[in-house]
């Protein structure tokens, strides 16, 4: 089963790194700059943010007891997503093993800072998308996956 599955372990562990580095590479670079927002380009600003909610900073909790019921929920969701990747087969085992280290990323964050490092600010004339890390980015592709899989599955 472990050899079956092996795949899911690696994407998710790979995803998971390079999710982390990014964080520490932005931690360490806002430190030496003195600042939490630097621009990049006329779209693109890394912009430090501690992101105590969920998605895209929606439903932030002020109180211990909401941003623990809510760290617990998550920390389940990813367990079921764990059974779904060792269960799943070709792409969508992808979309899952994806869907998983992100969200390992996110859950590090919220146990060992209390809060998700955040620190990718998208914007056009001024107008902001809310701030993402890649931890965020490779959810998303996983769930993009997963939708484009079940559009063209076909029905039996």
């Amino acid at each position: 089963m472990l050899k079956k599955n092996i795949s899911v372990f690696y994407i998710a562990f790979i995803t998971f790194i390079l999710d982390r580095l990014s964080k520490l590479y932005i931690l360490k670079l806002t430190d030496l700059e003195n600042q939490t927002n630097i621009f990049i380009t006329s779209f693109l600003d890394l912009n430090l943010v501690f992101n105590k909610g969920i998605a895209f900073g929606l439903l932030a909790f002020d109180k211990a007891l909401s941003y623990n019921i809510v760290t617990l929920i998550i920390i389940l969701i990813t367990l079921v997503i764990l059974v779904m990747a060792v269960k799943s087969t070709g792409l969508e085992k992808l979309g899952f093993s994806l869907i998983l280290g992100g969200s390992s990323g996110n859950i590090f964050d919220r146990l060992y800072y209390g809060a998700v490092v955040d620190f990718i600010d998208v914007n056009i004339n001024n107008i902001h998308w809310f701030i993402f890390n890649f931890a965020d980015i490779f959810i998303s592709i996983g769930v993009i996956i997963l939708i484009v899989i079940e559009i063209f599955k076909k029905k039996t």
